[in-house]
């Protein structure tokens, strides 16, 4: 019985995971436009998720200056992108270490004249070989199935990221080192006047 729960319970997070990937999809070529204050999202995540990781002995860290611009989005995809990336490095991250999550504003958002904001999570884990790092986002795939599995993943986890951050025109990045840990930085361009008149 306890792993017939086991596994519904997993078939269960994979259904949900590949209908929301679905839904992004569909409106992936559709560029949200409402005012979201990344402050709020991060914080909302930031508390979501100290429970979980005090029970490793992790701390969560926020570091958003003032000058952090509104970006153009949907808060709710917004904050499932987040949710996902804090929720990794909190699963993958050593026990007794700490979450990062750090806010920066870009004078210039890349390939635009328009400012812009990245936020970087980072984990202090095992980290990931290079060869990994480039198919993250691919559906289903996994640096380590077994653990991955154990843990609960389904697999959709970063490709809905992926697709959320392409949806807002942005960039998702990783960068890790083995035995140091890894990073993923999201980069949104900012909320502008033609936003507003959208």
């Amino acid at each position: 019985l306890n792993i017939m729960d086991g596994e519904a319970g997993r078939m269960s997070r994979l259904i949900d995971d590949l209908l929301s990937l679905s839904r992004i999809e569909v409106n992936e070529h559709i560029r949200p436009t409402e005012r979201v204050h990344l402050a709020d999202v991060v914080s909302a995540v930031a508390q979501a998720v100290q429970i979980r990781a005090a029970k490793k002995g992790m701390t969560v860290t926020t570091s958003m200056p003032e000058n952090i611009s509104d970006v153009a989005g949907d808060a709710d995809q917004l904050h499932q992108v987040f949710q996902n990336l804090v929720d990794n490095a909190v699963t993958y991250g050593a026990d007794n270490t700490e979450v990062q999550i750090t806010a920066l504003a870009l004078d210039r958002y890349v390939e635009t004249a328009a400012p812009g904001v990245e936020i970087l999570v980072r984990d202090f884990g095992d980290g990931i070989s290079e060869q990994h790092l480039s198919r993250l986002t691919e559906r289903f795939y996994r640096v380590d199935k077994g653990r991955s599995r154990a843990m609960g993943g389904t697999g959709l986890g970063l490709a809905i990221v992926k697709h959320i951050v392409n949806r807002h025109r942005g960039r998702l990045t990783a960068h890790s080192t083995k035995g140091e840990g890894s990073s993923f930085s999201v980069q949104l361009p900012a909320f502008t006047a033609a936003d507003r008149e959208a």
